[in-house]
């Protein structure tokens, strides 16, 4: 379906090239996102930033997310039998991963305002919607004008379940396959993004959009 994330940038950001957008700032969520996010940022002539939050995976199956988590939230889907004992050590894991990552991210700035702004959420695909649905109620605190989130790929559930926030004001997805089992499935080159590379990409798009 994309040959890798640069192809599926290309396509997301020529999808938004249609829509009437203005005063935008790009959030991509990190790591996988940001190669998308920074194309739709140049495309769109928006600033590049990062949405900080990530998902609980379910203890048997770690890629199953049952919640996400950000520095101050926590969003979790309604699963039995999982003890809370076990969320709350998540939690804890993934804030002390998410504060790295924001000391790493953040070194040399600070966060973008996003107050009265467009907010265009990236990712290259989504499996549930649970972490891009904390990403947006945490957007929310900031009053931006509205939050769109933007994606190649995801199961239809999972774009009815961002639907469903009352955070989101809407969601581009340009392939809702049937057959979904994970995001990699539909890409011929799907290698992680390492934090080093992130940060290159996300200096490199902050350098071009100031200069």
């Amino acid at each position: 379906m994309f040959q890798d994330r640069t192809d599926a940038g290309l396509k997301l950001a020529a999808q938004l090239q249609k829509l009437p957008l203005e005063n935008l700032v790009v959030l991509a969520i990190p790591r996988g996102g940001l190669p998308l996010g920074a194309i739709v940022a140049k495309t769109l002539n928006a600033p590049l930033d990062v949405a900080l939050s990530k998902k609980i995976g379910h203890p048997f199956n770690k890629e199953y997310a049952i919640g996400a988590v950000s520095l101050n939230d926590i969003i979790l889907n309604d699963i039995p039998s999982i003890s809370e004992a076990y969320i709350k050590e998540e939690t804890v894991r993934v804030r002390e991963k998410l504060r790295k990552r924001y000391d790493q991210y953040y070194q040399n700035c600070a966060p973008l305002n996003l107050k009265g702004k467009t907010v265009i959420i990236v990712d290259d695909g989504v499996a549930t919607g649970n972490t891009i649905k904390i990403t947006a109620q945490m957007v929310n605190k900031s009053q931006p004008l509205q939050t769109i989130v933007a994606i190649p790929v995801a199961p239809w559930g999972a774009v009815k379940n961002m639907e469903s926030s009352d955070y989101i004001d809407e969601v581009i997805c340009l392939e809702s396959p049937f057959n979904f089992y994970a995001v990699g499935q539909f890409y011929r080159e799907f290698g992680e993004v390492s934090d080093q590379e992130a940060i290159q990409i996300l200096e490199a798009s902050r350098k071009m959009s100031s200069s």
